[in-house]
C-alpha cells in the first residue's frame, strides 16, 4: 500500500508492505526499521531506533491528529482507493475491507452476524489479551459480508477477524 501524507507545508511518501504477519515500511524509498503493534483502537506501540513510542492515532474532518510522547501534529493522508472523507467527518475506509486481530488473543465476544449493516467504529469483536479485553472496530459503514471467528476462538496478531463490504 502507498500513501502520500501532508504535515504541515511537506509531504512524504510511505509504502507499508505486510509479510508473514510483520509490516515493512519505506519512507520517501529509505526503508524503515519499526514494529508496530496496535494495542488499542486508535492506539499504537512503536518500536523505532531502539525506542518504544506510544502513539495516539484520532481521526478528524479528513485529516489525523497524531501524538507521540509530548509531540502533536496533524497529517493529511492520501490513498484514493482507500480513504476518503464522508460528510465532512472522520476519514473512513472505502471498499471491502478485511478487519483483523491487533493482537493475539482470544475472541470473548461477537457483537455482530453476517449480513447485518454497520456503522463505521462500531463494535465487530472483542478480543482478550493480556487480561485486556479490546474492541475491534468496523473501519467503515457497511455490512458484515463474512465473520471468520467465534466466541472462544484463539487469533493471532493480524488474523482476519470478519470482512466488511
Amino acid at each position: 500500500m502507498k500513501l502520500e501524507v501532508r504535515i504541515g507545508t511537506g509531504t512524504r511518501t510511505v509504502e507499508l508492505v505486510r509479510r508473514e504477519g510483520r509490516w515493512r515500511a519505506l519512507l520517501d524509498g529509505t526503508p524503515v526499521e519499526a514494529d508496530v503493534v496496535e494495542i488499542a483502537a486508535g492506539v499504537y506501540s512503536v518500536l523505532l531506533g531502539g525506542r518504544v513510542y506510544e502513539v495516539h492515532v484520532q481521526p478528524e474532518a479528513r485529516r489525523l491528529r497524531v501524538t507521540a510522547g509530548t509531540e502533536e501534529f496533524s497529517a493529511e493522508v492520501f490513498d484514493p482507493r482507500t480513504w476518503r472523507g464522508r460528510r465532512g467527518s472522520a476519514l473512513e475506509a472505502e471498499g471491502q475491507q478485511q478487519v483483523t486481530a491487533p493482537m493475539p488473543g482470544k475472541v470473548v465476544r461477537v457483537l455482530v452476524r453476517p449480513g447485518e449493516q454497520v456503522q463505521a467504529r462500531q463494535g465487530l469483536v472483542v478480543v482478550e489479551a493480556m487480561k485486556m479485553q479490546n474492541e475491534v472496530q468496523s473501519p467503515k459503514t457497511g455490512r458484515v459480508e463474512r465473520l471468520l471467528v467465534q466466541e472462544g476462538q484463539a487469533v493471532n496478531a493480524g488474523e482476519v477477524l470478519a470482512v466488511i463490504a
